[in-house]
This record gives C-alpha cells, sequence and structure tokens, in this order.
C-alpha cells in the first residue's frame, strides 16, 4: 500500500522550443492542440461545428448516451468530420462503474476507439465523481485494452490511485460540471502534478478564457471545455478565446514566470543616475 504524497518537480511533457513540436501525448496517441471540445447544449450542429473549428481542438467528446443506439443515423458522430477530429466517447450519465464500462464498450464498437473518457457520477446535484466506482471502472477498462482518460475530483490522493491503476489521464473538476467557476483550488493541482507523472488534462468549470489560461500555466497538459464555450454569448467568439488562452498559458508555463517578491524590484539600473550636482 501507498505510504503518503511523494511530489517532486514535473518537467514539461514533450516541450519544445518550437510550438508546432509541443504535442500531447496521451497512452499511445499524440495531438498538436491541447484543447479538448464538448459536442453538447450549442444550438445547431452548425454552431458546434464552427466552434470546433475555430478552437484547433482535435480531441472532441461524445456522450455514447447520444449515439442513438435505436437509430445509429441519427448519431451526433455522424455530424462531425472523422478525418479532422479524434472522436472520445464518454461515459457521461452514468452513477455505477457497471453501467460506465457498459457505456465504454458499446463506444469503442460504435465510434472504433480505444479512446474513453470515464465519468462516474456520484449525485445529481454536484455531479462530483464517484471516487470509489471511478477507480473500480478505471482498473476494469485498463485490463480490458482501453485509453483511460479518467474524470475526477482535484484529491491528490484520487488522482495518484487513479494513475497507479493505469489511467492514460487524469482529469481533475477545476470546479463542478457547468458551473464557470474555473479553477476553485489551484494548490491541489498542483499537487497533482507534483506527485503523478500522467498526463493531467482539467476537465469541468471553465467558464472564460483566463480560467483556461490558469489552467495551462500550472503547468497541466491540457483543458476539456464544453458549457463555457456552447453557452457563451458568441459561442464561436469565445470558442477562438479559448484557443488562444490555452496557447498564451502554454507558452507563460513553458517560459518560466518571475519570482513573486513582497517588495519592489526595479526593472531600471539605478547606477548613472545624475546627482544635484550633475554628476552621475
Amino acid at each position: 500500500m501507498s505510504q503518503g504524497i511523494e511530489t517532486r518537480d514535473r518537467e514539461p511533457q514533450e516541450a519544445s522550443t518550437d510550438p508546432q513540436d509541443d504535442v500531447l501525448v496521451v497512452g499511445g496517441h499524440r495531438f498538436s492542440s491541447r484543447l479538448l471540445v464538448g459536442t453538447g447544449k450549442y444550438a445547431s450542429n452548425e454552431e458546434m461545428n464552427e466552434c470546433l473549428e475555430v478552437s484547433g481542438c482535435e480531441v472532441v467528446t461524445v456522450a455514447v448516451r447520444r449515439a442513438h443506439l435505436d437509430d445509429p443515423g441519427k448519431s451526433l458522430a455522424n455530424h462531425l468530420d472523422r478525418e479532422k477530429y479524434t472522436l472520445l466517447p464518454n461515459t457521461a450519465g452514468c452513477y455505477t462503474a457497471e453501467d460506465a464500462c457498459r457505456y465504454a464498450r458499446l463506444g469503442r464498437e460504435l465510434l472504433e476507439t480505444d479512446l474513453v473518457k470515464l465519468e462516474v457520477l456520484g449525485d445529481e446535484k454536484t455531479l462530483l465523481p464517484d471516487p470509489t466506482a471511478t477507480l473500480e471502472a478505471t482498473a476494469t477498462l485498463v485490463a480490458e485494452g482501453f485509453t483511460v482518460l479518467t474524470y475526477t475530483s482535484d484529491d491528490p490522493i484520487q488522482a495518484r490511485h487513479l494513475a497507479e491503476a493505469g489511467a492514460a489521464s487524469v482529469m481533475p473538476a477545476g470546479s463542478p460540471i457547468g458551473s464557470g467557476q474555473g479553477i476553485l483550488n489551484p494548490n491541489n493541482i498542483r499537487i497533482i502534478l507534483e506527485t503523478i507523472d500522467t498526463p493531467v488534462i482539467v476537465d469541468a468549470g471553465g467558464g472564460t478564457a483566463s480560467d483556461v489560461a490558469i489552467a495551462m500555466e500550472l503547468g497541466v497538459e491540457g483543458v476539456l471545455l464544453n458549457s463555457g464555450i456552447a453557452l457563451a454569448r458568441d459561442p464561436v467568439r469565445m470558442a477562438r478565446a479559448m484557443k488562444n488562452a490555452l496557447d498564451a498559458g502554454r507558452e507563460a508555463y513553458l517560459a518560466g514566470r518571475i519570482e513573486r517578491k513582497l517588495y519592489a524590484n526595479a526593472s531600471s539600473p539605478v547606477e548613472g543616475m545624475v546627482d544635484g550636482t550633475g554628476q552621475s
């Protein structure tokens, strides 16, 4: 049994001086965009596709329950360009490990992918994950050969357990799903980053561009968004803003911010100042 939390400095994953080479690696999959975007709550499929386009995303999440098993012709996947996007089936709406695993298997058959975004919710009010069921489902799906991206709370202990169970990505919530509250507990995200080597992708809670920039500046490997784009007053413009914020946050993280100090530190040299006699 693991004892305590061992933390360490985390080097940027696949960091490169060339932004074109700075890729996100999840399991055996490589993506040039670190922004993952959901497909729910848009006013129309046309608006959804325009938002996906301007966001620059490569990974698009699709709820398996929206696959219309009784009429596959109505599936949302039919409105997405499979040549352009990697579809990430998710188990949204599941409250038991058994149901989540069942939907994961359906997603694999329908979308022909080993990827799954695992969600096992604890209750309908908070939509926070059930930690025990989430861990159980992660272990089961990993054993079945899935590449599992697991939605979780920002609890560092749970994140460590999920990484040890074989999750390809640990996805802590910045705040409750759809709440738009941003990153409520950045310290926990930092601890998670220092504790595990598994890619960390912030999932849930992003309400505006600054939330995404803050997440990326912490050093996470990516951000998943849905409501923050789809429910904005101008979703297409917000999708573009989220892309720009993600890029800026990633660049700032790689560049390294200056140390925070209590007192001022003049940026201009004090040598050579002219005194009252005209002497320097």
